[in-house]
């Protein structure tokens, strides 16, 4: 796709979801976009490579959570990946200070290239396991969001991302259209982790049927010190 039509199709979606993107800010996703399908012949990081579902599935979907994260939060993203939502928030919002957590080293090598490359100023890189990094005292209780995307269930995730995020702070766990059973699984888990379902937005990605639900988690309570569990716990085991 040439750089004018990425900019109009980009900028045209993003409009749709209440984002104004400069020049400056296009030229940044589209030079992601560049990397993305440039390191995807190497290394496995997404199945998504043609550049109108970049758009929409990668970058559009990363940014449906935008409206809910204050100009200067401090910000992490759980298994990031290729660095979905994280990079695309902090394109949009470049005064975001941004964590990466990934257990795979190859893709942070990637996220630092793009890091590098779009000149994006703190955002911090973190290889970890999600259940280690939680029991980490630099880490746990500092953020003002955690997010994560198509990682786990929510039931999981809870445990995850609760432990990572300040009293008064909030989770923001990305989800595919129909989440209304596993939102009712995790809700024993949410509680005994301190947080509290404060919203949850089901939506259609613009211009597509493509289905999405964002559920919004405040943390009400300090969490249980011995959450996260050890490695493999939360996802094998999940609080019920």
């Amino acid at each position: 796709m040439e750089k004018e039509e990425f900019y109009m199709k980009m900028k045209q979606k993003a409009e749709e979801i209440d984002i104004n993107l400069t020049v400056e800010q296009l030229w940044k996703f589209y030079s992601y976009m560049e990397l993305l399908i440039e390191w995807n012949e190497k290394i496995n990081l997404t199945a998504i490579i043609e550049p109108e579902e970049i758009i929409l599935k990668h970058f559009i979907d990363s940014l449906t959570i935008y409206k809910y994260i204050e100009k200067d939060n401090k910000v992490v993203d759980v298994g990031t990946g290729a660095g979905f939502p994280g990079i695309p928030l902090k394109i949009a919002n470049p005064e975001l200070k941004i964590t990466l957590v990934d257990s795979l080293n190859k893709r942070l090598i990637f996220l630092q290239d793009v890091i590098n490359k779009l000149q994006l100023k703190n955002v911090e890189i973190i290889h970890a396991r999600a259940e280690e990094f939680g029991q980490n005292k630099k880490f746990r209780e500092k953020f003002d969001i955690a997010t994560s995307r198509a990682v786990a269930n929510l039931s999981t995730l809870s445990e995850y991302l609760i432990p990572l995020v300040k009293l008064n702070g909030k989770c923001i766990c990305m989800k595919a259209g129909d989440a209304d059973q596993e939102i009712e699984e995790a809700k024993k888990a949410i509680n005994v982790l301190g947080g509290t379902i404060k919203e949850v937005e089901n939506f259609m990605l613009p211009q597509s049927d493509i289905g999405r639900t964002v559920i919004i988690i405040n943390k009400e309570r300090n969490t249980p010190t011995k959450y996260p569990r050890k490695a493999g716990m939360p996802s094998k085991d999940p609080i019920k």
